[in-house]
């Protein structure tokens, strides 16, 4: 028999009280129920989200279609051979891969420095009424075709860079073997090379990592940034920080990207070198090439066996450009400010 004090005990039949008292807060979950248009919607978002891993597919799948030809006529020298003579069955990108990754690599190490100043000044320093106007400049270059720059590349900036080109090579070739130019001292001896070329395609990246950049900027948080400026810190101080640690890795995507879009420019490198089938090694002299370039130079000359080797040539940067953009892909989704767009 229990006492008045105590509570009975329930019976077995009866529900289960909650644990948590009356004025404690529980987590609810709220499901809305789908309606026709949101399946609709979400399938359509659906379908295009999957579209893209198709038509990647199918491209790679055609490129690999079209020139099995050329791979099995050589084999794995396709990789090593530095020549390019398909009649010969003797042909391989050797030489132009390089020379493409070199292109790319000086159009980073200009455009990276410019691009990340203008990113900085438009997020942090430019005022209210003139930072959309910078914004739409940047967002203008990126539309600008790739013919136009290289048009300007050859007509306009060529003639007048040569003049630094060949005080470079005659000042630090010397203490930089790269820089030396061994085929003479005259104007075309410093005219069409990967120099020029990164140049140019420098000019075409900067918009690109300049808008990356810029956006990762926007994004630091508010709080750390007040939090900086009542330690007493200058707006550089907060910017290098604050800005630059949150955005780091939204920077080394975007750069990454940049070498992607530098890797696989055509039209504005193929109108500037001088085709070459050799390892560059001497940047500022006569003679350049790449992989891009080379498929636009030989595309309308070339027999069955030719237009196979280019699309194998093509097969090789697409898979090298495509594991760029998923390393740029990794490397923002695992930085911080990564994980504050995805969220």
């Amino acid at each position: 028999m229990t006492s008045a004090a105590e509570p009975a005990a329930p019976y077995a039949g009866a529900p289960r009280q909650p644990e948590h008292g009356p004025d404690q807060d529980v987590p609810r979950t709220i499901t809305a129920p789908a309606t026709p248009g949101d399946r609709v919607f979400r399938g359509v978002l659906r379908l295009a989200g999957l579209s893209v891993f198709a038509i990647m597919g199918l491209i790679a799948f055609f490129l690999v279609l079209r020139g099995t030809d050329a791979l099995r006529a050589v084999g794995w020298s396709f990789l090593t051979e530095q020549k390019w003579q398909t009649a010969a069955h003797n042909f391989g990108i050797a030489a132009v891969l390089p020379n493409g990754l070199l292109i790319a690599v000086i159009a980073l190490v200009i455009a990276v420095p410019v691009a990340l100043g203008t990113a900085i000044f438009i997020s942090e320093y430019a005022p209210v009424r003139l930072r959309a106007a910078l914004i739409s400049l940047v967002d203008l270059m990126a539309a600008i075709p790739s013919i136009v720059y290289g048009l300007w590349g050859l007509f306009f900036l060529q003639p007048r860079i040569i003049g630094f080109v060949r005080w470079t090579a005659n000042h630090l070739g010397d203490t930089l073997p790269f820089l030396k130019v061994r085929i003479g001292d005259i104007a075309t001896s410093y005219t069409s090379s990967t120099f020029i070329a990164g140049v140019v395609v420098s000019l075409m990246i900067i918009p690109i990592v300049t808008s990356l950049s810029r956006e990762v900027f926007s994004q630091a948080p508010q709080g750390e940034r007040e939090g900086a400026y009542a330690l007493g810190s200058t707006r550089w101080g907060m910017v290098r920080a604050v800005v630059l640690p949150f955005g780091r890795g939204g920077v080394i995507g975007a750069v990454m990207l940049g070498f992607g879009r530098a890797m696989g420019e055509t039209i504005a490198v193929a109108l500037i070198i001088s085709p070459s089938f050799k390892a560059i090694t001497h940047v500022l002299e006569n003679g350049a090439n790449s992989i891009s370039a080379l498929i636009a130079l030989r595309f309308g000359e070339s027999d069955p066996l030719s237009l196979s080797a280019l699309m194998a040539a093509g097969l090789v940067l697409f898979a090298l450009t495509l594991l760029v953009n998923v390393l740029a892909g990794v490397v923002i989704n695992r930085s911080r400010s990564g994980a504050t767009t995805a969220d």
